[in-house]
């Protein structure tokens, strides 16, 4: 008997080799190849009609100069949930194919229930097809969020040419796909969730949404790194692609979008898990302030951007004596950053970590990735190692670079309007973010607020120890 021949294919980009390499040959991916049975050739109906499905993804159209396109902002439907529709941009729009992911049991398909729901309402026609439950498991959750009338339809299948037909038939204006690794085609014969399954269905219902200019929401699985399962490409073909994030023992749950054609990128949504399932949070700074009766040693509170939304995130720092190998561990923040700052403090401020274990922490489980959190990291390093709390209501933003200088943010009176709004009283800020001259509606805004404009590190550290 002869033996099968074998191809390992690429997770991230669906290429495939005869042979096994550590590192993908053609988008350079490190342990991405996986084992499979190549699929035995088609016959020649199979051919045609898999030929007569790829000639109906490429459409024919004609030529245009940009100048000569009339162009209008899309229109956006309302979901009836602010947080999310802050995410997208504003609301659905016709014809975008939106990717969502998270942890199991994080909340994703009860959020699109409850969106679903909110839009039947509304009017708009919609469908739920999902492939990982049946339909009393779906109408048992929506019990659950008191959402016992609904009258969402709900399809519980799994094979795309029967989704593609009950999509024309019902010609939906929402649907959502729970989740894109359960479908699989008939015209494949691999199992459902391989590389060429996924790319192939999400392919196909992408067309069909844009043909239709239905608003279609993928759901997708993510792997033990928290990326989403499946080839890369996946993310490439959808408009938006979104990232639920958050800590299985927390009621706090966060949607940010990585991807977005129609809206800010890096836009953030907090919503709250309780009974009847996920409500906005209207005044997330709240949620990333911790209440202390009493200023304490390592705390700052850092004014951030998270798309186009000002937070306020308290950031702490925690400086200890270390033994024959000092840790550095930050959670929120970027660790090799942390390192960088903590070198930086020592070179143009005198102040030597070297010997102490300095671990650093955002409060609320969220991520700060923008380099405007420097200068509040290393007030709190500072606050911490010397046992000194800053002031009440102390606030901080700014970049701080390697020759010791504290680059300015973007956006910063928002920032600072967010920290007034908030009552906080004295803020250290780049002096490039500072207004010259502020107009009456900026003062009115941060009345109250004390600016102290720095442009180096020592400048920083000074403003704070003149503050008493």
């Amino acid at each position: 008997m002869a033996k099968d021949r074998t191809l390992y294919l690429c997770r991230a980009c669906g290429g495939s080799t005869p042979r096994w390499h550590g590192r993908c040959p053609h988008c350079g991916a490190w342990n991405a190849l996986e084992e499979t049975i190549p699929a035995p050739e088609p016959a020649a109906g199979a051919r045609g009609r898999m030929s007569a499905l790829r000639q109906g993804l490429a459409a024919q159209g004609t030529l245009a100069r940009l100048a000569d396109i009339e162009a209008a902002d899309v229109a956006r439907t309302p979901t009836g949930l602010t947080e999310l529709d802050r995410v997208l941009g504003g609301g659905v729009v016709p014809g975008a194919v939106v990717l969502i992911g998270g942890d199991p049991g994080i909340g994703k398909s009860t959020l699109l229930l409850q969106a679903l729901d909110a839009l039947q309402r509304a009017g708009l026609p919609t469908l739920y097809v999902t492939g990982e439950e049946s339909g009393a498991q779906v109408a048992l959750r929506a019990r659950r969020l008191g959402l016992a009338d609904s009258q969402v339809p709900v399809l519980a299948e799994i094979r795309l040419e029967a989704i593609l037909a009950t999509l024309q038939q019902q010609r939906p204006a929402v649907a959502v796909i729970d989740s894109i690794q359960t479908v699989y085609t008939e015209q494949l014969t691999s199992a459902p969730g391989s590389v060429a399954q996924v790319r192939e269905c999400a392919a196909l219902l992408t067309r069909a949404a844009k043909d239709s200019g239905a608003t279609l929401v993928l759901v997708g699985h993510v792997t033990k790194d928290g990326a989403l399962a499946g080839p890369r490409v996946l993310e490439h073909m959808v408009d938006t692609v979104l990232y639920f994030e958050g800590d299985a023992h927390s009621s706090f749950r966060l949607v940010r979008a990585i991807k977005n054609r129609f809206g800010a990128v890096s836009e953030l949504g907090v919503f709250a898990m309780t009974e009847r399932g996920l409500k906005g949070v209207g005044n997330p700074s709240a949620l990333f302030l911790s209440q202390h009766r009493e200023p304490v040693p390592g705390s700052c509170v850092l004014a951030t951007l998270e798309g186009t939304r000002p937070l306020l995130v308290e950031v702490q720092a925690l400086v200890d004596a270390g033994g024959p190998a000092p840790r550095r561990l930050s959670v929120g923040l970027e660790r090799d950053r942390l390192a960088m700052l903590l070198a930086v403090l020592h070179r143009h401020a005198g102040i030597a970590t070297g010997d102490q274990d300095v671990f650093v922490n955002a409060v609320g489980g969220v991520r700060i990735a923008e380099p405007a959190a420097d200068l509040a990291v290393l007030l709190a390093v500072t606050s911490s190692l010397r046992g000194r709390a800053l002031p009440r209501g102390f606030v901080a933003f700014g970049e701080v670079g390697l020759a010791g200088e504290v680059r300015p943010a973007q956006r910063g009176q928002e920032r600072l309007k967010e920290a007034a709004k908030l009552g906080m009283a004295v803020a250290v800020v780049p002096k490039a973010n500072q207004p010259r001259k502020p107009d009456a509606a900026f003062q009115r805004a941060t009345e109250g607020l004390t600016l102290h404009g720095v442009e180096r590190v020592e400048e920083a550290l000074e403003a704070v120890r003149g503050l008493g």
